[in-house]
């Protein structure tokens, strides 16, 4: 896992409308970049309308969200559209970011071992570095929780 202090490493991925967005391109700005494991799921959903709700005010701090799963464009369009998510929501099938932020990890559900994404959020300061990391988060918990950070 990412530490704080570190330089947040960089990408540049597709978002619901195939828009590519890089990290680097919103220095100057903070950025509550959160990864979640599926869109459509009942906590994934939580946390991401979560976030929708409180988006005014995270732009009112100057501060911008990003959600990142290995979900399709395609999937990330549908899931925007039918919560009305404003934020930007990126697609990491290739799980570059994911991998880079090390969130792919081996999770165990019900005696099962597989890999997938353990839910952090990285609050990313104005120039790019990472200010603090919340690992395991609770999905209802954290867009709020976030807002106080910001």
């Amino acid at each position: 896992m990412l530490e704080a202090g570190v330089k947040a490493p960089d990408f540049e991925l597709p978002d619901k409308d195939g828009k590519l967005h890089k990290l680097s391109d919103l220095r100057g700005k903070k950025v509550v970049l959160y990864f979640y494991s599926r869109d459509n799921t009942s906590g994934c959903t939580k946390q991401a309308c979560g976030f929708g709700e409180l988006y005014p005010q995270f732009r009112e701090k100057g501060a911008e969200v990003i959600g990142i799963s290995k979900d399709t464009v395609a999937s990330h369009l549908k899931f925007a559209e039918k919560y009305g998510l404003p934020f930007i929501l990126l697609s990491d099938t290739e799980l570059t970011a994911i991998k880079a932020y090390d969130v792919w990890q081996e999770k165990k559900l019900y005696g099962k071992v597989s890999m997938g994404v353990v839910r952090t959020t990285y609050l990313i300061d104005e120039n790019g570095m990472i200010a603090k990391v919340f690992k395991k988060v609770k999905a209802a918990d954290n867009p709020s929780q976030m807002l106080g950070e910001v």
